[in-house]
């Protein structure tokens, strides 16, 4: 008889589960964090330079989800049609920097204040206004960038 846990109330063999990351994945999981950290410092130090006064319309978090959503635009372009890259770079870059520096949650928070501040008007602009720019931010650049790869590649 196998070592397996046995589940009492059905008296069935349960597998065993494997504790910890499959094999290769500590080096991925490292590249994502140590990258969402330069990420979230970036966004720190825009929040920095260019503060959101309370109650105010939050354009900081606007800029910086648009700026990194035409970032990814670009890289996503670079990555899979130019350049065959290190397989840490996507998850370092792509997820890590790119995750940390975009806020999603921020924008989602930013909107609850606003509405619940009775800036109704405000907030469902700022819903709207992020998600449109946001995905024409990524659309754009990544045209843009195919583009000037087909050009050059001529």
């Amino acid at each position: 008889m196998l070592n397996e846990p046995v589940d009492p109330d059905v008296d069935l063999r349960a597998p065993v589960r494997r504790k910890g990351l499959p094999p290769r994945q500590g080096p991925v999981v490292a590249a994502v964090a140590l990258g969402g950290g330069v990420g979230a410092a970036a966004r720190y130090g825009a929040a920095l330079l260019w503060p959101t006064e309370p109650g105010g319309f939050p354009w900081t978090t606007l800029v910086v989800n648009v700026v990194g959503c035409a970032i990814i635009g670009i890289f996503m372009v670079v990555i899979t049609d130019v350049w065959a890259a290190h397989r840490l770079v996507r998850p370092f870059f792509g997820t890590g920097v790119l995750g940390g520096f975009t806020t999603f949650s921020t924008y989602a928070v930013d909107v609850q204040r606003l509405l619940a501040r009775g800036r109704t008007g405000a907030g469902l602009a700022y819903l709207a206004l992020t998600l449109a720019a946001a995905l024409t931010a990524v659309w754009i650049t990544a045209t843009l960038t195919r583009r000037i790869v087909e050009w050059r590649q001529q």
